[in-house]
């Protein structure tokens, strides 16, 4: 029934809501597109919400070609099937990785169009070929209305809420296109969001992804759109499907460079890589200059793909058995390889993470020898079922690690060798490793004793917020480690001017300088020498809350689990991960020759436990404060009782956020977490204070 009483929502301003579109359209071009953002990333959410308010007030409104609609849907229960008008045709591959491939493709293409050895140079577009998966994008005036797999060439599936998710592909295109537009392109994940993927599967315990590739194919074929919008993906363009004809007021291209940099004069990108080659020997000169190249991409290649320019030409040279004679896709050398697993062998990394490698036979792949590769952790060695003396395929992309990607399992009833198991001792210092409730990596517990985790344990306790040695950076640790100058912490304050100068590049004023900041550093506070110890999940706040509850390191250093859960800010990993490092007595012994060095804080009674206005309350700050630095705006919260994360979640209370404030303030709108500005987060503690 209708309520006669309630007030009836304003009429919209439908001008204003087609400049909101209009404008969101243009920034999120030029931010996914173009990489070159003009507002900052509160400003967008800023309009976004205020299209969001119009739209849910006049759900009439919402339109298919709305920023709203990119993630969306219901899950499916299936995809549909989709005729292609144009069919989506496959590229005869040249497997000769040498120069010869180019030079061969050339020769054929000159005897199609009858041109002798005194005819000019024909004119090719050689671009990268992506390894994702092939997309046709169909746009009715100038709206994405579908967009399809290639299939088999002939039938794809619509994929269309999907696609809506990659905020590269534009929803609404300008006037100026053509009434019926079939973009063709790749949709393809970039290696760093593909390893940030991995990584979060293996936090979760979940299956990891072998390759960019079935990743991205993983993600477009998504029943459920909201999952698809949680995998990171991208798009280039490089052809056309059904156009308008030219009769018919579509557009006249005479070549297919000029049709490409029309698309990115429409808003698709259009890889920078594009170039046009002229005969033979350009195309050599091309393929061997991304095969240089290849390694240091962002994304994933398999080849290059060359087709000839000229339209009237591609025309004239037509097809055979469904492939264009004008174009060919030139392969270069596999990234994956067959190989036998010599043996597992156990690394720590410089923050005490034990990693599992495998020691193979060696192999050529992705440009190099390859003798190692990684397994990650325990559970994923197990997943994959890695055992020695296994034929296993390993991967090597870019400058990514080499890793093990599956297991060519042995006939049935073959004898295998036994499953990983990860030691429960560091086998570089021999102290305990242990495996923390929810986490998936064992870690050294050696901490400042561990030789692997040296140089991470020097420039941690070194930082500005720990005890602070001035000047002592990466570089000049990287050389007293090496050189054997520095074994331990106590070490640093063995140093002299004649072990400093004797370096490399060092000056005598800066030993001087290095040797003064590491006598001035000896005069600290408890709450930054306990966290320069780099005891893990023991951050400043932590080690501040310990400090006033305590008021003696050794209090701290002797406390038992039950009595450390009594301190603000400490729960029962933080207690367990004090208590075991305490219990180490290399790490008592590194205590005590500091001490012994001079390293010296004021020490006093333990202080009662008060409650404070904002205790148990977690802040995150995040983009750049009008006039506050983020240290001082984290030493005010935390003098407030609050506590400081450097990420949001259910659990974070308020995020105060700055100028090009990114993905934290969008998590932060996504999970409801009220949001401050600085005076906004001045105005809560004045309150409280």
């Amino acid at each position: 029934m209708q309520d006669l009483f309630s007030s009836p929502a304003p009429e919209p301003d439908l001008a204003h809501l087609e400049a909101l579109k209009r404008s969101l359209h243009e920034h999120a071009h030029r931010y996914y597109v173009l990489d070159a953002p003009t507002i900052p990333d509160a400003e967008y959410d800023r309009l976004f919400k205020a299209l969001q308010a119009i739209e849910t007030q006049h759900p009439d409104l919402t339109t298919p070609d709305s920023p709203t609609q990119r993630v969306g849907g219901k899950p499916l229960d299936q995809f549909v099937s989709v005729r292609h008008a144009v069919p989506m045709l496959s590229i005869k591959t040249e497997t000769d990785t040498e120069a010869s491939g180019a030079e061969n493709f050339d020769g054929r293409a000159r005897r199609e169009l009858g041109l002798d050895e005194s005819a000019p140079a024909v004119e090719y577009v050689a671009e990268p070929k992506f390894d994702g998966l092939a997309m046709s994008l169909r746009y009715e005036h100038g709206v994405l209305v579908q967009a399809a797999t290639r299939g088999d060439g002939e039938m794809g599936e619509d994929v269309t809420q999907n696609i809506r998710t990659i905020g590269q592909i534009p929803l609404r295109l300008p006037g100026t296109v053509p009434p019926v537009l079939e973009v063709r392109g790749e949709v393809y994940m970039r290696r760093d969001d593909f390893e940030r993927l991995n990584e979060k599967q293996r936090e979760r315990g979940l299956k990891t992804f072998v390759n960019t590739r079935n990743a991205a194919a993983g993600a477009v074929r998504q029943l459920d759109p909201s999952i698809a919008a949680q995998r990171p993906l991208s798009f280039y363009a490089y052809g056309l499907g059904e156009v308008t004809p030219v009769e018919a007021g579509g557009p006249a291209f005479g070549s297919h460079f000029e049709m490409l940099q029309t698309l990115k004069n429409w808003g698709f990108p259009v890889s920078e890589l594009v170039q046009i080659a002229r005969g033979a020997t350009e195309l050599v000169a091309y393929y061997q200059f991304i095969g240089a190249q290849r390694d240091g991409l962002g994304f994933d290649i398999d080849g290059v793909v060359y087709k000839v320019n000229s339209l009237v030409l591609q025309r004239r040279m037509g097809f055979v058995t469904r492939e264009p004679r004008w174009a060919v896709a030139h392969k270069f050398p596999a990234q994956e390889q067959l190989t036998t697993v010599l043996g597992i062998d156990v690394q720590v990394g410089r923050t005490g993470k034990l990693t599992p490698v495998a020691k193979l036979a060696p192999v050529f792949v992705g440009g190099v020898t390859v003798t190692n590769a990684t397994l990650h952790n325990e559970d994923e060695a197990r997943r994959k079922d890695v055992r020695i003396g296994d034929t296993v395929i390993v991967r090597r992309a870019g400058d990514v690690i080499p890793e093990v990607v599956g297991v060519v399992l042995p006939a049935e009833g073959a004898e295998r060798g036994a499953l990983f198991t990860m030691p429960r001792s560091c086998p570089v210092c021999g102290s305990a490793a242990v495996r923390e409730a929810g986490e998936v990596d064992y870690r050294c517990t050696g901490g400042l004793f561990c030789s692997a985790q040296r140089k991470q344990a020097i420039l941690h306790f070194a930082q500005r917020r720990a005890v602070e040695v001035e000047g002592l950076g990466d570089k000049l640790v990287d050389q007293l480690v090496d050189c054997n100058v520095i074994k331990t912490l106590p070490d640093l304050y063995r140093l002299g001017l004649t072990s400093l100068a004797g370096l490399d590049r060092m000056a005598d004023k800066s030993a001087q300088n290095i040797v003064e900041a590491l006598e001035k550093s000896k005069q600290t506070t408890l709450p930054r020498f306990l966290f320069g110890l780099g005891i893990r999940h023991v951050g400043e706040a932590t080690a501040k809350a310990l400090a006033r509850y305590f008021g003696k390191l050794d209090a701290i250093m002797d406390a038992p689990e039950e009595q450390m859960l009594l301190v603000n800010d400490v729960g029962p990993t933080v207690a367990q991960s004090l208590r075991t490092f305490f219990d180490q007595p290399h790490n008592r012994e590194v205590v005590a020759q500091l001490r012994a060095c001079g390293v010296t804080w004021a020490e006093g009674p333990p202080a009662p436990v008060l409650a404070t206005p904002f205790s148990g309350q977690t802040f995150v700050i995040t983009g750049t404060l009008p006039t506050l630095g983020r240290d001082e705006a984290k030493d005010l919260i935390e003098a407030a009782g609050g506590k400081v994360a450097g990420s949001v979640s259910k659990k974070t209370t308020y995020v105060v956020a700055g100028t090009e404030a990114g993905s934290k303030l969008a998590k932060a709108l996504e999970l409801g977490v009220t949001v401050l500005d600085e005076q906004g987060l001045k105005e809560l503690l004045d309150d409280h204070s």
